[in-house]
């Protein structure tokens, strides 16, 4: 049999067949996908074939085999640096949540996730959620950031799960398509989905007073089957996203701004930073590319992973006045 994995705990996993049937099923010894260092090798979204185990009075299956993947989303496994986590697969749309202050989302943290939607060929939409919670400041600071990143081409939306701002369009978005929700924890990833399908009653909890932090209410990465044609992948708020496995000569590729020009600099394997003639650091001066952009580049190509999973109260806050007036 055939389905498309629905759940994943890392022991156990949710099969569901194509008639709808839904099935437990677990692997057997260790599987091993090639060329994929993973802690776990199957993930939300994958295809898989499995056969039901006969040595059991449970209906488990037993998965042998996984489709190759169209794409997969991954980040630095926390615990285990020289390890990667599969977040999904076979993906076709990545929404990143941003919230302004509650809590905070910074741009280090925006430009690792789409670097890695690019790397992966997977189309990244940011939305920007609790807008109906915004006083002026925080405005002006969404309004700042959705500028950025509506110039270099991304999609940007604004949403409020408690007004039922924005869902409309949202849902002409995921239609007929497999979406995944990804941000930090308390961003309103399961509130939204809530919003969106208001039958699923995904648990939810508030930001912590103290910390301004989310707290985790979803444990695992699960796949929902929403009422208006689509599949939402909620998935484990991510304090960090480390990038994985990227030669420096390739990383501006990943920034479509920064590609549209790397041709134009003097050298082929110009990494702006000081070379001469470098066409992105003309632009940089010229404010035709952003600050922030180009901080997010150089910490990436320096392979500063010390901050990958760092506070999020660090000095990437996002928009700052600092970064504004360079």
């Amino acid at each position: 049999m055939t389905g498309i994995v629905y759940k994943s705990t890392g022991s156990y996993y949710t099969v569901k067949t194509e008639d709808g049937q839904v099935y437990e099923c677990r692997i057997k010894g260790k599987f091993r996908i090639k060329g994929i260092k993973s802690t776990n090798p199957i993930s939300v979204g994958d295809i898989v074939d499995f056969e039901l185990d006969n040595s059991t009075d449970e209906e488990i299956g037993i998965i042998n085999n996984i489709h190759d993947r169209k794409n997969y989303i991954v980040r630095k496994s926390v615990n285990l640096s020289k390890q990667t986590h599969i977040i999904a697969s076979n993906i076709d749309l990545v929404f990143l949540l941003i919230t302004i202050n509650n809590p905070p989302t910074t741009t280090s943290f925006i430009d690792r996730f789409l670097v890695t939607a690019e790397a992966y060929g997977i189309e990244a939409v940011l939305v920007f959620n609790k807008i109906d919670t915004y006083d002026e400041a925080m405005l002006d600071e969404q309004l700042f950031l959705q500028y950025i990143y509506s110039q270099i081409g991304y999609k940007c939306l604004r949403v409020s799960a408690q007004e039922k701002n924005g869902l409309e369009t949202l849902k002409e978005l995921m239609t007929n398509k497999v979406s995944m929700f990804s941000g930090h924890s308390g961003v309103g990833k399961s509130t939204l989905v809530n919003a969106l399908e208001p039958s699923l009653h995904l648990k939810t909890k508030t930001i912590s007073e103290q910390s301004m932090q989310g707290q985790h209410t979803t444990t695992f990465a699960e796949m929902y089957d929403l009422s208006f044609g689509a599949k939402i992948i909620d998935t484990p708020g991510i304090k960090g996203f480390g990038i994985v496995d990227m030669e420096k000569e390739e990383i501006s590729g990943y920034f479509p701004e920064f590609f549209k020009l790397k041709d134009k600099c003097k050298f082929n394997n110009c990494l702006h930073k000081e070379e001469p003639k470098c066409a992105i650091k003309e632009a940089l001066e010229k404010d035709e590319i952003s600050w922030t952009r180009y901080n997010s580049y150089l910490k990436i190509l320096e392979g500063d992973e010390d901050h990958y999973r760092t506070d999020i109260y660090n000095d990437d806050r996002i928009a700052s006045d600092e970064t504004r007036n360079k």
